[in-house]
Formats: C-alpha cells, sequence, structure tokens
C-alpha cells in the first residue's frame, strides 16, 4: 500500500511539473514588456492593467484594448520600451518604435 500511494504521488508530482508550468503560463500573462529604463515600482495598474514588474522587465494578463492601445499607455508611464511580446510574439521593429513614439 505504501509503494502504491508514494508511486501515486510521485506520478502527479512528474506530471504537474511536466505540464503545470505551461498551463499556468498559458493563463496568466499574455502581455511582457521590457522597459528601456529599469523601473523603481514592482506594480503599476494603467488601463484596468495590472502590470508586475521585476528586474527583468515588466508581464501582465491581456486587456480588453487593442494591442497599440495597451502598449501605447504603458510607453505613456513608463517611457520607451527595449520590446513588447503578445502571446510569445514579439512586436515587429515598426511597430516597436511606432508604439514608442507615444513615450513621456
Amino acid at each position: 500500500m505504501n509503494r502504491q500511494l508514494i508511486s501515486s504521488l510521485l506520478a502527479l508530482f512528474l506530471t504537474l511539473s511536466l505540464f503545470g508550468g505551461t498551463a499556468l503560463a498559458a493563463g496568466g500573462v499574455q502581455y511582457r514588456a521590457e522597459p528601456a529604463t529599469p523601473l523603481a515600482a514592482s506594480r503599476l495598474i494603467i488601463k484596468e492593467i495590472v502590470w508586475k514588474c521585476g528586474a527583468g522587465g515588466c508581464v501582465a494578463p491581456q486587456g480588453n484594448s487593442r494591442l497599440a492601445i495597451d502598449c501605447s499607455a504603458l510607453v505613456r508611464q513608463v517611457g520607451s520600451l527595449r520590446s513588447f511580446v503578445v502571446n510569445g510574439v514579439a512586436l515587429d521593429p515598426a511597430a516597436l518604435e511606432k508604439c514608442n513614439a507615444r513615450a513621456r
């Protein structure tokens, strides 16, 4: 009985470690942004989107507005961005430049 319990727990642990991380990542973070200048704030609320920021940049769930509006709202608050990624796909240089044109 003990071996069966240990085997079941081990199988559960392996399943969660293999698939749990992807499920969590896919469910919560759709925006990733790297400001050109590091931020002092660890949490920003911009256009009803809660951005969590750290040394590696900022992450947030995707908002209800168009991507261009959300990106522009972010750069108005934090300044120019080095990158802006939506669902794992980075904005192309022209789109990022257009977004950064709205920086403060």
